[in-house]
């Protein structure tokens, strides 16, 4: 692993245009996926990590002084390992011709928890530090990089393939208190995140398996739509919503 860290400071305009493919944890997705974009950032970074691991490269930017601590470094050391372990994982059964190159910028002026474009992890470091255990959100977050979606696909099912990942692929999601939630008879598949993500590990048990890696491939493809759920599975998305609410057992 080659590691080069810059700590010398400059003045950066960072993503001016770049467009979200996610914003997430929010409390809502619009279903038409019109993404708003990154607002700028114009202050200096504290320090720069330019880590080569095979394939891939991270530049870890860090412009937060509270995340330039003793803390700060250690949790960053472990979202880096959790990188150069998730994501090559994601690349080989998802997408191999995902980015080679992804930035991680720890940004104080962001107020949510993670938002991913343009290979771009954008992350508040006061939930970082606040959850040091929360290595998953990287799981989650480098899954839209390889998603590289194109055209509008239904936000519910982006975020659920995301937390579908971190699921199947994550590192300690136990330690961070992260699950998948029960069924209960108030969701519905459109629910998004772990509630869409729990129906796509009953499809893969119960059903068909791979179902994931189809739905992620005809996505990135720009060939979803509705008569993808009966073309893998012989019955419409909402057959198979019944089907799970009368034996939700994983």
């Amino acid at each position: 692993m080659k590691r080069v860290n810059n700590s010398m400071k400059v003045f950066v305009l960072m993503a001016t245009t770049m467009t979200l493919t996610s914003a997430c944890y929010k409390d809502k997705l619009a279903e038409d996926q019109d993404q708003p974009q990154v607002k700028p950032v114009f202050h200096d970074y504290l320090s720069q990590d330019s880590v080569t691991h095979g394939s891939y490269t991270l530049i870890f930017t860090n412009y937060s002084p509270d995340f330039a601590t003793d803390a700060g470094s250690k949790v960053k050391d472990r979202m880096i390992d959790a990188f150069f372990k998730v994501y090559p994982e994601e690349a080989t059964i998802y997408n191999p011709k995902t980015a080679t190159k992804v930035y991680f910028n720890i940004d104080p002026s962001y107020t949510g928890v993670a938002e991913t474009g343009n290979a771009t992890v954008r992350i508040n470091p006061k939930w970082m530090l606040a959850t040091p255990t929360d290595l998953d959100v990287v799981t989650h977050e480098v899954m839209h990089i390889v998603q590289a979606y194109k055209g509008s696909n239904p936000g519910w099912l982006v975020e659920g393939i995301a937390d579908y990942a971190r699921y199947t692929l994550g590192i300690d999601n136990a330690t961070a208190g992260w699950s998948l939630p029960n069924y209960s008879g108030d969701q519905n598949y459109t629910g998004s995140y772990r509630i869409t993500a729990r129906f796509l590990v009953w499809l893969d048990k119960h059903v068909k398996a791979g179902i994931v890696k189809s739905l992620d491939a005809a996505c990135r493809d720009n060939t979803y739509s509705d008569q993808t759920w009966k073309t893998l599975t012989g019955k419409t998305v909402d057959e198979l919503w019944t089907a799970y609410s009368q034996n939700p057992a994983l």
